[in-house]
């Protein structure tokens, strides 16, 4: 039976022994803990007998490739892991080195049917965890969460005969060369490439150099110390770095990759730092033309140009906003048989026939530069300045536990949809209407919105304002979303603001 992380703690025995977890790191779409005050090797390892059992029971065929971020400790995890997973029978195909996306490839390339990827994502160093699926291209949603934490908790794991083991070489460039395609660049191109010393320090300087690109490094040596900033394109730390390399260099945009390669950050060759989901409205606009009709996902953290920006309806595009989260993004994707999906915080999802449907900042990254060659006559801020005006807060993520945010965001939308009803202002506008597919997005009489939702990830809330008026009103939006958050005495302290 696998013990809670109350019951085991470091520097004892029974820590070298005994599986501990904290229930807390089953997470809506994926498994995360700090390591090793939250899991222990044992406790991965029993991650790894469930994960097999559950294959099993929903009839799986027993393969699965599994790979693991550039972290000094995730081989440890990863072997952890893999032990689990031969237990319960599984064959186990290990790629090695890697990113998330390349992970996903591996399912096409080796035809697996399941994949585990060890990774922190843009998590600093000191978390761990796994990604994994069984369909692919999707990813475990709550339903497989609840279910994968229900056998490891109660210790319903059971060894069976069957498992083995092999390494695969090879894959890395399989996925390069698929990326690459037959693709070249026809227009001079210099992009500074900021991978932070992460995983895709590996990757992406060579990609671009394939396709033609003039490469600027920025952090491109691999170091998991993280020495300058954690790898993560959705913070103002790297994305402003970013804006001095483009500045230095004269180059023509930035384009910036978390710890495990799935998401994608882009500064333009004014160093303007575009948040995600405008960059996604840029791309959805050129793919607009080549594919008339299509249908677009966006996440409820996204901007509304999605579904009111005239080069966009002009071409019959359809946008359906959905909850934020890899998982429920790729998914919805799939669902509803859309061209792609856009997520705020970078990731994006190009399906068929631009990709296989989950998230890759490298694929990003070779669309962005086709969309380029597209437009020889632009630069990056000249797409940037096409768009209408909006004005946007950054994702903002105050304090909250993870036992605690789940009650206090339900708390809050119900505060939210009371002054709704009641019809209360907001930056003294009306509310038309709260959509609560994902906490509860706030939505005015004149398009702009606030809103709040709990983090799958971190103990934090989540927080983002847009405003298509005036950058007084997105902050007088914020000042009353935020009021109401304050009436929650668990909610602690933002991470960054307006």
């Amino acid at each position: 039976m696998t013990r809670p992380a109350a019951e085991v703690t470091p520097n004892t025995w029974n820590f070298l022994r005994d599986p501990m977890i904290a229930p807390t790191g089953f997470r809506e779409y994926d498994a995360r803990w700090k390591y090793p005050d939250e899991i222990n090797l044992p406790g991965i390892t029993a991650l790894g007998l469930g994960l097999g059992i559950q294959m099993h029971r929903r009839g799986i065929r027993p393969e699965i490739a599994v790979g693991n971020d550039y972290r000094d400790y995730s081989l440890s995890i990863k072997n952890a892991l893999m032990l689990g997973l031969m237990q319960a029978g599984i064959q186990v195909h290990d790629i090695g080195p890697a990113l998330s996306p390349m992970a996903y490839f591996s399912q096409f390339h080796l035809d697996v049917p399941a994949v585990a990827m060890v990774t922190a994502s843009h998590n600093p160093n000191g978390w761990t965890g796994v990604k994994m699926g069984f369909e692919r291209p999707l990813t475990h949603g709550p339903d497989e969460m609840a279910e994968l934490r229900d056998i490891v908790l109660t210790g319903a794991g059971e060894a069976r005969p069957g498992g083995g083991y092999r390494f695969v070489d090879g894959v890395r460039e399989a996925y390069l060369d698929d990326l690459v395609g037959d693709f070249r660049m026809t227009r001079k191109l210099k992009v500074v490439c900021a991978t932070g010393n992460g995983t895709a320090s590996a990757f992406a300087p060579e990609l671009f150099e394939r396709i033609g690109v003039e490469v600027v490094p920025s952090h491109n040596r691999l170091d998991y110390t993280f020495p300058h900033y954690n790898p993560n394109p959705e913070a103002m730390e790297m994305l402003h770095d970013m804006a001095d390399s483009v500045r230095a260099s004269g180059a023509d945009f930035a384009l910036g990759f978390d710890g495990d390669g799935d998401r994608c950050g882009v500064v333009d060759d004014e160093g303007e730092e575009i948040f995600a989901d405008k960059v996604g409205v840029i791309m959805a606009r050129d793919l607009a033309k080549l594919y008339p009709g299509a249908t677009f996902v966006a996440d409820v953290k996204s901007t509304g140009l999605f579904a009111s920006d005239p080069e966009l309806l002009k071409h019959g595009i359809k946008a359906d906003y959905w909850k934020t989260g890899h998982s429920h993004m790729k998914r919805r994707v799939k669902e509803i048989g859309a061209l792609a999906g856009f997520e705020k915080s970078g990731h994006y999802f190009l399906a068929d026939p631009i990709g296989r449907g989950y998230d890759c900042g490298l694929r990003v990254a070779v669309e962005i530069c086709k969309l380029m060659d597209r437009n020889p006559d632009k630069a990056m801020s000249d797409l940037r300045r096409a768009l209408p005006r909006t004005y946007a807060t950054p994702t903002m993520s105050p304090f909250c536990a993870d036992t605690e945010k789940y009650d206090v965001l339900a708390r809050l939308v119900e505060k939210l949809e009371k002054k709704a009803e009641n019809g209360d202002t907001i930056a003294g506008r009306a509310i038309a209407q709260v959509v609560t597919v994902n906490g509860a997005r706030v939505i005015l009489d004149n398009g702009a919105w606030g809103l709040v939702r709990a983090s799958s990830n971190t103990p934090n809330l989540v927080v983002v304002c847009e405003s298509p008026e005036s950058d007084a009103e997105l902050r007088a939006i914020f000042a009353e979303i935020d009021a109401v958050i304050r009436t929650e005495p668990a909610v602690g302290d933002y991470d960054q603001t307006i």
